[in-house]
């Protein structure tokens, strides 16, 4: 398929700026794959749709203040997104403008914080080494920024808001937003109703949000994310497939953990009761995904997905396209548009079953 079979024009008011509050007011559209219907609903309402017995899986990755503004010694500005950590002192970043960061180059951030380009990559990648005196966590919420995506003009008054409520371990670059529309108090009435919650981790990086360059999605190549399933998690995902409930994942990562991790089982108790022809199962494990799914795809876990609103011809509408089907995709896409839904990350849900 081409990059530019998941184009839609989006008018730019209906891009979200602000955080909907609180978070589970924010609207839902709910899209059924087995009749094609569509519902507007409040995200609160996502209640009614899971059932006992489901799943819900979320990713507890946390946002680090990943973007850093400096100066090389000889005073040109410069801006690095930090985006993979290789030790303690070491990470792979996106620097701003790229010609400016050579092998050898000292960039100064504050009086507590420097760093030497050690390498460089491809796209705007170098490989730096950083110099600081004392725990480089503290340093850095004291002088990284919120790494809010390009298309978000202001700043947030409270960075929070641009993590989950579940969120628990540092490193992603990026929220998975789809997370963001649920509170404590949701997620206990889901348990209450017997639902239950499985945490996976992937920490977001370039691999889920950088754009398509090739026309042929065949030759786009995603940048490698580290993801983690526990042993807890995997019992419990595994439980559900065997009992025939549903996987319900909340957003693009959650839906990359488990499709990156899932094994065929050839146990008869395992094979699920819902009519699957084929039983996967996942381990707990620990690595890294290169993962791209894109239409045609065969889903192993997921069955169903909590997700927002996606930019055109981007690896996450491409996700949802190879779940929903392209048409299906982009036609609701459009009944969102005409009914003013909210786009990008600070914007509206969408739940396809």
């Amino acid at each position: 398929m081409k990059r530019s079979d998941f184009y839609y024009g989006l008018p730019p008011e209906l891009i979200a700026q602000h955080p909907t509050e609180p978070r589970d007011s924010s609207r839902l559209l709910v899209y059924d794959r087995a009749t094609g219907a569509v519902a507007d609903k409040r995200f609160f309402e996502i209640a009614d749709y899971l059932r006992a017995g489901d799943t819900l899986v979320i990713n507890n990755t946390r946002v680090i203040p990943a973007r850093l503004f400096g100066q090389k010694e000889s005073g040109a500005a410069m801006e690095f997104l930090l985006h993979k950590r290789r030790n303690l002192t070491e990470w792979e970043v996106l620097a701003k403008p790229a010609r400016r960061a050579r092998v050898g180059d000292v960039f100064v951030f504050s009086p507590a914080l420097k760093c030497a380009v050690l390498s460089e990559g491809e796209g705007g990648l170098r490989n730096v080494g950083f110099i600081y005196d004392g725990v480089f966590e503290d340093i850095l919420r004291s002088v990284g920024n919120t790494p809010l995506p390009h298309y978000i003009r202001g700043r947030l008054d409270d960075p929070e808001r641009y993590q989950t409520v579940y969120a628990k371990t540092d490193g992603s670059s990026a929220v998975p937003t789809a997370g963001l529309h649920f509170t404590p108090e949701l997620l206990q009435k889901l348990r209450d109703n017997g639902v239950r919650i499985a945490e996976v981790l992937l920490h977001v990086g370039l691999g889920t949000f950088r754009p398509v360059k090739t026309e042929s999605l065949s030759e786009h190549k995603m940048h490698a994310e580290y993801y983690e399933i526990s042993k807890e998690s995997a019992d419990i995902i595994n439980a559900t497939r065997s009992r025939g409930g549903r996987i319900v994942a909340v957003g693009t990562t959650s839906v990359r953990v488990l499709e990156s991790a899932a094994k065929m089982d050839s146990m008869s108790d395992i094979v699920p009761k819902n009519g699957s022809k084929s039983a996967y199962f996942v381990e707990p494990t620990a690595g890294n995904t290169e993962i791209f799914i894109y239409p045609p795809y065969e889903f192993k876990l997921t069955d169903a997905l909590i997700t927002n609103f996606h930019l055109p011809e981007s690896t996450l509408i491409m996700l949802v396209s190879a779940f929903a089907g392209r048409e299906n995709t982009l036609n609701f896409y459009n009944y969102a548009i005409k009914n003013n839904y909210r786009f990008f990350s600070f914007g509206d849900a969408c739940l396809i079953l």
